[in-house]
């Protein structure tokens, strides 16, 4: 899931909400020292464990650090899911990937196996030594490195994964976009999943467990599939898909062959199969 506060990890990779936030009602734990983001904070400790529970915490912004909407709200992330094997709605994911795959932001690699079993060839990049480790052991390929680092294979993956809320990653999604462009191959799919109702934030956040124990702030975005088709449209991807599934909505986007130019975007509702 994620990105931190180093300039690395406000690049980086893995999981995100997938509901709507409520109200903070944990206390800080400000006594305890901040770990950095995805590397040595409580979401290293959750992928170990397999569980949570696990919060992005909204904080000020830091050009304004007196106010912020929503500051202190909890962002809940899914960590069981994401240890867990890939479920229904994942399986529709996996069923549109062509190979070779990247899934950026890979987390502990539950699709990175799910497609090295089917004999896909594919590779999960992560920050999180703690996701990367996790990933190998189920059976997949990870490699421990920020999505805006220099890839392998640069401009020839067949399909690029961006799940669990990782279109958030940087906190800011057209250059996120135009970066993956780089990496993905002419005419080949990017499959992002977005908020499933309708917002289009850029915000500061921290990981923080039940504790509040709890690493250093990084910049994060959430996206509903509308401001996700602005900002596809704005790095030149073109929309091809969209579905919902149990409450998760998801964009298939492709890249323009050579000579071809991305539609205008309007965020308009369209189903595909």
């Amino acid at each position: 899931m994620p990105n931190g506060a180093e300039p690395d990890l406000a690049r980086r990779t893995t999981g995100s909400a997938a509901r709507r936030p409520h109200t903070a009602v944990l206390e800080p734990g400000r006594d305890r020292p901040a770990g950095r983001p995805w590397i040595d904070d409580p979401y290293a400790r959750a992928l170990r464990a397999g569980r949570g529970p696990l919060y992005l915490r909204r904080l000020p912004p830091p050009d304004r650090p007196d106010r912020a909407a929503g500051e202190g709200e909890l962002l809940p992330l899914d960590v069981e899911r994401w240890c867990a094997a890939p479920d229904a709605v994942d399986t529709r994911v996996l069923d549109r990937c062509t190979g070779p795959v990247l899934d950026v932001g890979c987390g502990p690699g539950r699709l990175v196996a799910a497609l090295a079993a089917r004999g896909v060839r594919a590779l999960g990049v992560d920050v999180s030594p703690a996701a990367v480790a996790r990933t190998r052991r189920g059976g997949g390929a990870a490699l421990r490195r920020s999505v805006f680092d220099r890839l392998p294979g640069e401009g020839r993956w067949g399909t690029v994964l961006l799940m669990d809320g990782n279109v958030g990653i940087g906190g800011d999604p057209v250059a996120l976009l135009t970066r993956l462009r780089a990496v993905a191959a002419p005419g080949s799919r990017l499959l992002a999943e977005a908020a499933p109702y309708d917002v289009d934030e850029h915000l500061t956040v921290r990981v923080e467990d039940a504790h509040g124990r709890h690493g250093r702030p990084f910049p994060w975005a959430r996206l509903g599939a509308a401001a996700l088709c602005r900002a596809a449209g704005a790095a030149d991807w073109t929309v091809t898909g969209r579905w919902t599934a149990q409450d998760r909505t998801f964009l298939e986007l492709r890249r323009p062959l050579p000579g071809h130019t991305a539609p205008p975007t309007t965020g308009g509702r369209r189903r595909h199969p």
